[in-house]
């Protein structure tokens, strides 16, 4: 039970206030801890019950597809469903073949992904406008973990593949043991293990109800892990576009491994490819521009990618440039569908850690962007069922040769302007690309590679547009341009996944930075009314003779402990171990002179009598007496045992020089913790009015601390000025 008990009215400002009547609350007293026992009996009781309606519940909340597409509005809703859908699935076919080239796969693969994809996650997914399928960064990501391979296992270099490489290995560790598989069939076995091993990730995060971890992921960490990535991307692209066939660095500092390359191998230039990508580029850039500026007034984007990937490849096939001048072409992509093959077993262990990274990252920027758009649009996503539905959007398509993916913000952006409704607009995009798979994909074999290159460069126009934001996000808030920078750093000149794991530890290390630079605050009363700021940060305010009040404005623990001591006995101006060391030096210079007959020993006002008034010199021109000290605990958020024994040691340090202690507006959590951590009963024994030394408000507080120095009960008659 709190209160503020007074036995008389406060005297403030000469005017004598109404007898203060004490605000008393008790705490409902909790229910006995329960055994684990109990608990597991209870969970396991919850869980595995199974009735029908729980049974629907649990298929329904599963397959959110039976859920919403009952109550579909097809007159409503089907148009704007079908418009994003064809137009997405236009935009995507090119870009899955060219960001095939980034994962280090065939450019059928990246189709089988987005259709796989885009149909499992209409299925699962809940959100109505997210655009699942192939995502730069993972597909960077991928391609480095399957060249990893590629080399590992003995293949030859992509500077000295050609077509029709004999190069071949006995598939091991796989259902089909003894099958003999080229460099392209071994890097979709490698692609396809890292995602089945990432979706078994997700699945789990889903299943053990870990959604909440997407909050640590902040926004500058991931835009920055983004835009690092986007670097690396970008010259990772440049061998392309300039025809060059150098291999792709492996290990740390690969961007500048690949500058160094590139810069090494000027002379090799493919002059074909060279001039086929600037004319892409200069055809591009400034068309995508165009879409981007009058996106409002169109109806839908136009696709300058699909029209220049038709010229490009009409081009080379009637110009025979793969021929004539030996530019790399995307080569022969089959029709229709391979059989399913089971991922590798004995590669799982090789890329464990790598997909633990590419399903972080894969989930991350889904449910970020879900929920993006669910909040701008009115509804709301399940972060677990997200885990769950990218999960198997990984698990399932890595049986068909797909590679990981994600939801990609262009396309969704995309599939937003164009109308799209629901996840209906999923499956056009499914039926547009499964057109491409059966009947289109032939056509693409004299497309050059440069020019799939080109369409990855251009778009990585958004991502690269963040540094022109830097100055800006430096104004807003210095801590997150910082993440960004060093996230951003990291992931581009070092290492792409160790990028994430460094911003995610300087986000960390920022929360914990701001706990050790918070300071205590003398706090001042309002004139016209009870409420109490900082004295430094506002004007009109005053102080209590002989009362100081002090706000910690962060949670109290063993990492700023020492801090909270230490800024409390600045602010008040006396360190009551120094007193107490001075005191004792004192006291011992005193016995000296009295045991040598000093008659004349000086006295000094602060070791007369410990515990009396302590002076607080609250600068060099003034001084006021100073008996109690009261704590503002608002703003502590948590303690923790070092937390409550940094206010054991204060309470008692100062007790000892006769100045009283006292807190005020705890929060609940930290009354228990005081209360276990046996605060209370360290308090001065025999003393029935430290028995209850908590209080609700400050004003309280104060008044309880001036009834303190009342003599016998008595109220002052004035207060002191």
């Amino acid at each position: 039970m709190l209160h503020g008990d007074v036995s008389c009215a406060a005297v403030e400002d000469g005017v004598m206030e109404d007898q203060h009547q004490p605000l008393i609350l008790e705490r409902i007293e909790k229910e006995s801890e329960r055994t684990w026992k109990t608990i597991l009996s209870q969970r396991l009781k919850k869980h595995c019950s199974c009735t029908p309606e729980r049974a629907k519940s649990k298929i329904l909340g599963f397959i959110p597809v039976l859920k919403w597409l009952p109550r579909y509005q097809a007159r409503d809703w089907l148009m704007g469903d079908v418009m994003s859908g064809l137009i997405v699935g236009i935009l995507l076919a090119p870009q899955s073949i060219a960001y095939s080239l980034l994962a280090s796969q065939d450019p059928i693969y990246g189709l089988y992904t987005s259709f796989f994809s885009s149909i499992i996650y209409t299925l699962l997914g809940t959100s109505r406008h997210i655009s699942v399928g192939i995502f730069g960064v993972l597909c960077l990501l991928v391609g480095q973990v399957v060249d990893r391979e590629l080399a590992l296992a003995g293949y030859l270099t992509e500077s000295r593949s050609i077509r029709g490489n004999d190069s071949s290995i006995l598939l091991a560790g796989n259902d089909s043991d003894g099958v003999e598989c080229d460099r392209s069939c071994y890097a979709i076995t490698v692609g396809a293990t890292i995602t089945f091993t990432a979706g078994v990730y997700q699945v789990l995060m889903g299943f053990f109800q870990v959604g909440f971890v997407s909050v640590y992921l902040s926004d500058s960490l991931l835009s920055g892990f983004a835009t690092g990535a986007s670097l690396t991307i970008l010259t990772s692209q440049i061998k392309y576009l300039l025809g060059l066939k150098i291999p792709r660095p492996q290990g740390w500092f690969t961007l500048f491994k690949t500058c160094y390359g590139v810069l090494t191998n000027l002379g090799n230039t493919n002059m074909c490819d060279l001039i086929t990508s600037l004319v892409c580029l200069a055809v591009l850039i400034p068309t995508k521009e165009l879409n981007d500026r009058f996106k409002s007034k169109l109806k839908a984007p136009i696709p300058f990618e699909l029209f220049v990937v038709i010229i490009a490849t009409l081009a080379s096939h009637f110009g025979r440039f793969d021929a004539h001048y030996g530019s790399a072409v995307a080569g022969d992509i089959p029709t229709g569908f391979l059989p399913p093959q089971v991922p590798s077993w004995s590669l799982i262990p090789n890329v464990a850690v790598d997909a633990f990274s590419i399903a972080i990252v894969g989930f991350a920027i889904t449910i970020s962007l879900s929920e993006m758009f669910a909040k701008k649009h009115g509804y709301t996503v399940d972060a677990n069922q997200e885990m769950y539905a990218i999960g198997f959007c990984n698990i399932l398509p890595s049986f068909f040769h797909c590679f990981t993916t994600s939801a990609a913000l262009t396309k969704t952006l995309i599939k937003e302007s164009t109308g799209c409704q629901t996840q209906v607009s999923g499956l056009v995009t499914a039926l547009v690309l499964l057109l491409v798979l059966l009947v289109i994909a032939p056509l693409f074999y004299s497309l050059q590679k440069c020019v799939l290159a080109v369409i990855i460069v251009v778009n990585l126009r958004s991502a690269l547009r963040k540094f022109t934001d830097v100055p800006r996000m430096w104004r807003a808030n210095h801590i997150d341009t910082s993440i960004w920078l060093i996230t951003m750093a990291t992931s581009a000149l070092v290492n792409t996944e160790l990028g994430l794991l460094v911003g995610v530890l300087v986000s960390a290390f920022c929360v914990l930075g701001r706990t050790q630079q918070a300071q205590v605050l003398e706090l001042g009363r309002a004139t016209t009314r009870e409420h109490y700021e900082d004295l430094v940060s506002y004007k009109g305010l005053h102080t209590h003779p002989g009362v100081a009040v002090f706000r910690y404005e962060a949670p109290i623990y063993y990492a700023n402990q020492r801090l909270f001591k230490k800024s409390l006995y600045k602010c008040v101006g006396l360190d009551p171990v120094k007193e107490k060391t001075w005191s004792l030096k004192f006291q011992k210079k005193k016995r000296q002179e009295e045991a040598t007959g000093a008659l004349n020993m000086k006295t000094d006002e602060k070791g007369a009598d410990a515990t009396a008034s302590v002076t607080l010199m609250a600068d060099k021109k003034s001084s006021r007496s100073l008996h109690s000290l009261v704590i503002d605990c608002s703003a502590v958020l948590f303690l923790d045992t070092a937390g409550v024994n940094a206010l054991k040691e204060v309470h008692k340090d100062y007790r000892e020089l006769g100045v009283t202690v006292v807190l005020a507006q705890c929060n609940t959590s930290v009354l228990d913790t005081l209360e276990r951590g046996g605060y209370y009963t360290n308090q001065k024994a025999g003393d029935p009015r430290e028995n209850q030394m908590m209080f609700f408000t400050i004003t309280d507080a104060v008044r309880y601390v001036q009834s303190l120095r009342a003599p016998n009960g008595d109220c002052e008659s004035k207060r002191e000025s």
